[in-house]
C-alpha cells in the first residue's frame, strides 16, 4: 500500500517569483496607465518584531482605509463606522507567507485590513543557513503558542491600536497552533478560554483546510499509514536532531520539536507541548470565541473528520461551518490550490467579520 502523505506536510504551489528585474508598469504620453496590483508582489513591511530567543519576523500588512470620524466642523471626532477587522494569516507547516500574497490581496478588496507573519524557522523567520544554520535552535509548538503569537498580536495591536476586531485566519498547522493560542490566550474574566490571558487576545479564529493529524480520524485504511508516517517522522527528528523536510519533500525544514509535538498529536489526539504547564485541552474546552470552520473541496489532507475531531475540541466556540467547493471558487482546489482561487472564500471570511 503506498503511504499517504502526511497532513500538513506536502510542499505548496511556489508562488510567481518577484524580482528586482520585473517590468515597470507601462507608460503612454507620460502618463502611467492603470494597472491591477500584482498579486505576487510583496506586501508593505509593517513591522518587525523580535520574537523571544532572539529571532525575527516581518510582519506585512494590507491596510484598510480609515473610516471617517471627524465632524464637518472639525471640531472633533464624531461617532462612525468602527475601524474595518484586521486578519492575521497563520501559515502551514513548511510554508512561507508569502504563499498567501493572492488571498491576502482578495481579503484587502472585501475591505479588510490584511497581516501576514511567518511561523518561527521558515520564510522570511528562518535562522540563516536554515535548520541547521547559525541561530537556530530547537523548538515546539509551546514557543509558537506561548510566546511568538502572543509577541506578533501585540506588535499588530501597538500599530493598528486596540479598536479594530482582530481574528486569527490560519492554514493548516497554522489553524490548529491558532486555535489553541485562541483559548490560552483569552483576557481573564471574560469567559473565555481558561483565562491566563496569554498576549492581547484575539475576537475569533478563522480556519481554512485545518483538520487534526489524529490518525484514528482518517479512517481504517488511511489511519494505520498516517500513524506509521508519524512513528517515522519522530524518530527521524529524534535520530538527526531535526526534520530535514527540504530533502524528503515534506514540510519544509523543521526542528525536532515541532516535529514531535505534531506527531505526538497524531498519535494520541490531544493537543499538548513538551515543557509547557498550560492544559492546551482544557483551554480549548472552554473556548466561547467565534470559530469560522472552512473544508475544502478535494483537500485529502484536511478531510471532513479531521475537522470534527478538531472542532469536537471547542464544543462551547459560537461555530460557523463553510464548504468551499470549485463550483464557488471557479478554479481547481485542494489543501494548497484554494489560495489561488480564494475571490469567493474571501467574501465568505470579510462577511462572517462584519457579523459577528
Amino acid at each position: 500500500m503506498t503511504q499517504p502523505d502526511p497532513v500538513g506536510l506536502t510542499q505548496p504551489i511556489q508562488p510567481e517569483p518577484v524580482g528586482p528585474n520585473q517590468p515597470a508598469e507601462p507608460e503612454a504620453v507620460g502618463m502611467k496607465q492603470p494597472t491591477e496590483p500584482d498579486p505576487a508582489a510583496e506586501l508593505p513591511l509593517l513591522t518587525r518584531v523580535e520574537l523571544p530567543g532572539g529571532a525575527h519576523v516581518p510582519v506585512r500588512a494590507l491596510r484598510a482605509p480609515a473610516p471617517e470620524r471627524f465632524l464637518p466642523s472639525g471640531s472633533g471626532p464624531a461617532p462612525g463606522p468602527p475601524p474595518a477587522p484586521a486578519v492575521l494569516i497563520l501559515p502551514a507547516m513548511g510554508t512561507p507567507a508569502r504563499f498567501y500574497r493572492r488571498f491576502a490581496r482578495q481579503l484587502h478588496g472585501e475591505g479588510l485590513t490584511v497581516l501576514t507573519a511567518d511561523l518561527r524557522g521558515q520564510g522570511e523567520a528562518a535562522p540563516r543557513g536554515g535548520a541547521r544554520g547559525r541561530g537556530a535552535h530547537d523548538h515546539g509548538y509551546r514557543t509558537i503558542v506561548e510566546e511568538d503569537i502572543p509577541a506578533v498580536l501585540a506588535a499588530i495591536r501597538a500599530e493598528l491600536g486596540p479598536e479594530p476586531p482582530l481574528y486569527l485566519l490560519g492554514h493548516s498547522l497554522g489553524g490548529q497552533l491558532g486555535l489553541v493560542h485562541a483559548a490560552l490566550g483569552a483576557t481573564p474574566g471574560t469567559g473565555i478560554g481558561i483565562g491566563i490571558g496569554i498576549g492581547p487576545g484575539v475576537d475569533g479564529v478563522v480556519l481554512v483546510a485545518t483538520g487534526s493529524v489524529w490518525f484514528r480520524a482518517y479512517g481504517p485504511l488511511r489511519g494505520p499509514a498516517l500513524l506509521l508516517g508519524e512513528l517515522l517522522i519522530s524518530a527521524t527528528s529524534t535520530l538527526l536532531g531535526r526534520w530535514p523536510g527540504t530533502r524528503l519533500g515534506f514540510g519544509g525544514d523543521q526542528p525536532r520539536g515541532v516535529m514531535r509535538d505534531w506527531a505526538r498529536q497524531g498519535r494520541t489526539g490531544r493537543y499538548a507541548a513538551k515543557g509547557s504547564a498550560l492544559d492546551y485541552e482544557t483551554a480549548l474546552a472552554a473556548l466561547e470565541l467565534p470559530v469560522l470552520a472552512v473544508s475544502v473541496e478535494h483537500d485529502t489532507f484536511a478531510p471532513a473528520a479531521a475537522l470534527d475531531h478538531l472542532l469536537g475540541k471547542v464544543p462551547r466556540a459560537r461555530l460557523t461551518r463553510r464548504h468551499y467547493t470549485e463550483r464557488e471558487a471557479g478554479g481547481r482546489l485542494d489543501h494548497f490550490a484554494w489560495t489561488r482561487s480564494g475571490g469567493a472564500l474571501a467574501k465568505q471570511v470579510a462577511a462572517w467579520t462584519s457579523a459577528v
